[in-house]
């Protein structure tokens, strides 16, 4: 993705953060987990989570919440987190054929900012985390790699 030529893209936080890794050229933004209850999530930042929606090209409104988008900007290590409120929703659609085996982050403390690490590695289902030390991805941290698995092996994303 890249953002908008638009005013509009640097007056929310997800376009300052689209924006900024667009001038840094581009690459892994952040990651993203669903929950089905937001509000335990909502209590542990102290604020409530923003409300979002967009219309689909076949006209019908996407709906959700969404917490942690202020923090990826300065911590890509760490996801954001989003409650639909839509059940049709892009996850909904079609049916996988890959599943991420894998994911590689950069960053020496292993996610030990994030107030949700056991959350977020008990919410990984079996997923693997290999973390690097950020001075072997041009000091930045963040995701360097997903790996999929599919019918025809293992595909790695970077």
């Amino acid at each position: 993705m890249c953002p908008l030529d638009h005013p509009a893209t640097e007056q929310t936080p997800w376009g300052k953060a689209v924006s900024k890794k667009a001038q840094e050229g581009g690459g892994w933004l952040t990651w993203v987990f669903a929950t089905e209850d937001i509000s335990i999530v909502e209590e542990k930042f102290g604020r409530t989570a923003t409300e979002g929606h967009r219309t689909r090209p076949d006209g019908t409104d996407l709906k959700w919440k969404q917490i942690g988008v202020n923090e990826i900007t300065e911590s890509r290590e760490l996801p954001f987190f989003i409650q639909w409120l839509t059940a049709d929703h892009p996850s909904q659609d079609g049916k996988a054929v890959a599943a991420i085996e894998k994911i590689t982050i950069a960053d020496t403390e292993q996610l030990s900012d994030s107030w949700f690490k056991k959350e977020i590695l008990d919410g990984l289902n079996g997923t693997d985390i290999e973390f690097i030390d950020p001075s072997t991805n041009d000091g930045e941290s963040g995701i360097v790699a997903v790996h999929l698995m599919t019918p025809g092996g293992v595909v790695r994303l970077d």
